[in-house]
């Protein structure tokens, strides 16, 4: 039977929540919106689309959506070369895969990002393989993209852990019946993580790894964390 460890990316594997807050917080700017960095780190993990609504309100004029989210896009490929993976998380990702786990990672970011993403991180050796929003409906915190994990895996729900750093993720896991372990390497409280339906939090990969026999990876029951 597979065993899927199903992983977020940004601000999870690597350490760019911030970076994204900047070019968010900058493109909204230039179209005239004055939204706080606090609130739009908030709404990281959301797809575009969905991180506008969630910042400017479902009744906002939705023909300027593309260029912001154009702007947000071009601002954070200047970072490309240089996005920073999070300690350790290249060998979390290969330990879990020398364990018989698939390793799917789950993420908004589009296929350029997440080419620039994978390369920060370094361990596409362990990687079975990639889900994003665009191969789904509803992105997070909708179970979709989490489903569409599963189904890439072979797996069942009962036979994954997810592994993320914002609410999103862990609704998302939630609502696909799959346990989740939430990192506190994106910024976003413990106390939240945890009312979001994280079964165990960490303070990041390498501390994941440094526990992982303590952990819901420990039996891929769930069980375990601290």
């Amino acid at each position: 039977m597979n065993r899927a460890a199903l992983f977020d990316v940004d601000g999870t594997l690597a350490d760019t929540n911030h970076l994204h807050v900047t070019c968010w917080w900058e493109a909204l700017r230039q179209a005239g919106h004055d939204v706080a960095m606090h609130d739009i780190h908030r709404a990281i993990g959301l797809p575009g689309k969905d991180l506008l609504a969630h910042l400017l309100g479902d009744d906002r004029d939705t023909s300027g959506d593309q260029r912001l989210t154009t702007a947000h896009d071009t601002l954070y490929a200047t970072w490309f070369d240089r996005l920073p993976g999070l300690d350790r998380a290249a060998d979390l990702l290969r330990e879990l895969d020398r364990r018989g786990w698939r390793v799917v990672l789950v993420t908004s970011a589009s296929e350029a990002e997440l080419t620039a993403l994978r390369g920060a991180i370094g361990a596409d050796d362990a990687v079975t393989a990639t889900a994003s929003s665009d191969d789904v409906s509803e992105g997070k915190p909708a179970p979709d993209p989490v489903h569409h994990a599963l189904g890439l895996a072979g797996a069942a729900a009962r036979d994954a852990v997810f592994v993320g750093d914002t609410v999103w993720d862990m609704k998302a896991a939630t609502r696909a019946g799959v346990v989740c372990v939430g990192l506190l390497s994106g910024g976003i409280p413990r106390r939240d993580l945890e009312e979001a339906g994280a079964r165990a939090v960490y303070r990041h990969p390498a501390d994941l790894l440094a526990g992982l026999d303590d952990s819901p990876f420990a039996d891929g029951s769930g069980e375990g964390g601290k």
